[in-house]
C-alpha cells in the first residue's frame, strides 16, 4: 500500500503531522508512506525512518507551475490513499486531481465534497491539533493519540555537544507574528533574573539574528550567546533536548520541544492553548496573562499588530511567572 500525506504549511504544522506517520507505520509496517511539504521544511523528516519519500513544493517561486509539476508527479504514482491535513484550496485541488484511490481530508477544504471521505474539523477546548489530524486516519488505524516525533541524528547531537558543557537554557524569543511574540523587554527582564550559573542560548533562524543581538546588547546578564542562524532545525532540537528549560512563544520551537519531549515553558499572548496548539512534553507549562481581556484571543493565528493598539495580552505577563 502506498500513502501520501499532505502538509505544506509551516514548521509546526509538519511536526504536528508526524503522529499520522507513526500510526500508519504501526498499522501498516509494509506500506510506503510519502510526505508532501513546502520547500524549507524537508529537513524535519530527513531522518524519519518511516517516510519513504519526501516530496517538496516550492511555494515561494513559480508557485502555480511547481504545484502543477507536483500534481503530475503524484498522478504518475497512483497512491492508494491521499491524506490531506490542510483546509486550503491548493491542496484540495491537488488532492482531487491526484488519481489517488481514496482521498481523505477535512470538511472545511473547499474541495472536500469531492473527497472519498471528509472529516469534521473542530476547534474547541480539549481538542489538540494532533487529535484533529489523527481523526483523518481513525478508520484506518484507531483513535489512540500519540505525540509528535522528530529524529535528530547522532551527528546533530555531536554538533551541539560543545554547548552542553555547563547547565543551560534555550530561549526562542522571536515569532513571525507580533501578537504571538513576548515583548523583548520582558525577555530581557527574565534573562537578567535567571541564575547566573546557567548559560543562556538564544535560538532561531537567520531572520532572527538582529533582534536577538539587540536583546543581548540590552541584557545585564553576560552569560548569554546567540545561536540564531547557526543551527538547523534538528540541531536545535538536539540542543533543546537536554536544556534545563526551553522558553518559547506559541510558535515552531514549541512543537520542536514537544517532538523530543523537552522541558518547555510556552508563553501565549494573543492566542490561547484552547485552539489546540499547546505543549505536549511531559514537563511543560503554559504562561499567559492573568488579566481578563475581552479582546483575547483576537484570532486563530497571530497578527502583525495589536488590533486594540495596547498589546495587553503580552505586556501584562510578569516575567516572574516564567522562573523555575
Amino acid at each position: 500500500m502506498r500513502i501520501l500525506i499532505i502538509q505544506t504549511a509551516f514548521i509546526g504544522d509538519v511536526i504536528l503531522a508526524t503522529p499520522v506517520i507513526e500510526k500508519l507505520n504501526e498499522f501498516y509496517p509494509n506500506s510506503e508512506i510519502d510526505f508532501l511539504l513546502r520547500k524549507g521544511n524537508e529537513e524535519l523528516l530527513e531522518n524519519n525512518p518511516y517516510v519513504s519519500s519526501i516530496l517538496i513544493w516550492n511555494k515561494r517561486k513559480n508557485k502555480l507551475i511547481n504545484l502543477l509539476k507536483i500534481i503530475r508527479h503524484i498522478r504518475g504514482i497512483k497512491y492508494d490513499y491521499i491524506i490531506n491535513l490542510q483546509r486550503f484550496f491548493s491542496t484540495g485541488f491537488l488532492t482531487i486531481f491526484s488519481k489517488g484511490k481514496i482521498k481523505i481530508g477535512f470538511d472545511k477544504n473547499p474541495f472536500s465534497f469531492l473527497f472519498s471521505k471528509k472529516i469534521k474539523h473542530i476547534i474547541k477546548k480539549g481538542i489538540h491539533e494532533i487529535n484533529r489530524n489523527i481523526c483523518l486516519i481513525e478508520e484506518l488505524t484507531d483513535n489512540k493519540i500519540i505525540n509528535p516525533k522528530i529524529y535528530p541524528s547522532d551527528d546533530d547531537f555531536a554538533s551541539v555537544a560543545k554547548y552542553k558543557l555547563q547547565p543551560y537554557i534555550c530561549i526562542a524569543p522571536i515569532s513571525v507574528w507580533f501578537t504571538k511574540q513576548f515583548p523583548s523587554d520582558k525577555w530581557i527582564e527574565l534573562i537578567n533574573n535567571l541564575d547566573n550559573e546557567l548559560k543562556v542560548y538564544l535560538i532561531g533562524g537567520k531572520d532572527d539574528i538582529s533582534a536577538c543581538e539587540k536583546i543581548i546588547k540590552d541584557c545585564e546578564n553576560v552569560n548569554i550567546v546567540s545561536l540564531c542562524g547557526k543551527l538547523n532545525l534538528l540541531q536545535s532540537a538536539a540542543l533543546m533536548k537536554n536544556a534545563k528549560m526551553n522558553y518559547t512563544n506559541d510558535s515552531a520551537p514549541l512543537h520542536i520541544a514537544s517532538a523530543i519531549d523537552a522541558r518547555t515553558t510556552v508563553i501565549f499572548c494573543s492566542t490561547i492553548p484552547e485552539f489546540g496548539f499547546g505543549p505536549l512534553s511531559n514537563k511543560a507549562r503554559i504562561v499567559q496573562t492573568k488579566e481578563i481581556l475581552e479582546c483575547r484571543p483576537c484570532g486563530l493565528h497571530g497578527l502583525n499588530k495589536c488590533p486594540e493598539n495596547h498589546f495587553k495580552c503580552g505586556i501584562t505577563i510578569n516575567p516572574e511567572q516564567l522562573l523555575f
